[in-house]
């Protein structure tokens, strides 16, 4: 036999095991799937507890754990039968109203699944399923991966823009100095076509003086060489040397008074 002490320091060593594992304080049935289905659960059949019903026992309220209900429309077909009875048939049930993890069923009748002889009371199990619902789990499942999606456009929008506005006064600096930048090349550019102009302007003065220069020597030569008009039928210079008039000797010896 173990005595007290070998007793009290296994129980000490597995104490310290457990510790070291640091198993969470509420587990998980199954991985997370981000809220999508679980292609190893059938949503088709689910469990629920009967919370309310009518005297007539035609309308049952369920309460289920799971609130796929939700999907649940009026008039969507719901089968059941109670968990104590395996060996019955199902039941079928039209849904009237739907609430958070509640709906509410029509059933005609409850013989295929329960004797009418028996009692149904309040708090009953029910095992349920309904294709439909599975149907509309699947394609909530679809449509939420494109919400997700959207959802993931959203946010990067959404950052790049909150990237701007917290990164606005930078931005600011940065274009104000792009733009001051590009203004003293330009201011630059300015500066030296201006000289260039000024430099230009001297050049053609320079140039200017010097055309008009050859332009005063060309009209000279050209006033130079002109070729005068000449009448070869008379000539007035013999002319007048024919008319006998007095004509002295040339040059003339001065009058001595």
């Amino acid at each position: 036999m173990k005595t007290f002490g070998q007793i009290g320091l296994y129980l000490f060593f597995v104490s310290f095991a457990y510790a070291q594992v640091d198993l969470p304080v509420s587990g998980v049935v199954s991985e997370d799937k981000n809220d999508l289905i679980d292609p190893k659960i059938d949503y088709e059949k689910f469990s629920g507890r009967v919370t309310d019903k009518d005297d007539q026992t035609r309308i049952f309220k369920v309460k289920t754990e799971n609130n796929n209900v939700k999907f649940f429309r009026s008039g969507d077909l719901v089968e059941f039968k109670l968990n104590t009875h395996e060996g019955r048939d199902f039941c079928q049930g039209f849904v009237r109203a739907v609430e958070d993890f509640y709906f509410s069923i029509y059933v005609d009748s409850l013989s295929p699944c329960f004797s009418s002889q028996d009692y149904f009371k309040r708090g009953t199990v029910l095992q349920l399923q309904s294709k439909i619902l599975a149907e509309r789990v699947f394609d909530a499942s679809k449509y939420r991966g494109q919400l997700f999606n959207k959802k993931a456009d959203f946010l990067k929008q959404l950052n790049q823009i909150n990237h701007f506005v917290w990164t606005f006064e930078q931005q600011k600096v940065k274009t104000a100095a792009r733009y001051d930048e590009e203004i003293s090349r330009l201011q630059k550019e300015k500066r030296k076509a201006l000289d260039d102009l000024v430099s230009e302007k001297m050049e053609k003065l320079v140039l200017q003086n010097e055309l008009m220069k050859k332009l005063n020597e060309l009209d000279e030569s050209l006033k130079f060489y002109r070729i005068e008009r000449q009448e070869l039928m008379t000539d007035r210079w013999n002319s007048d040397h024919d008319s006998g008039l007095p004509f002295g000797e040339r040059p003339q010896e001065p009058n001595k008074q």
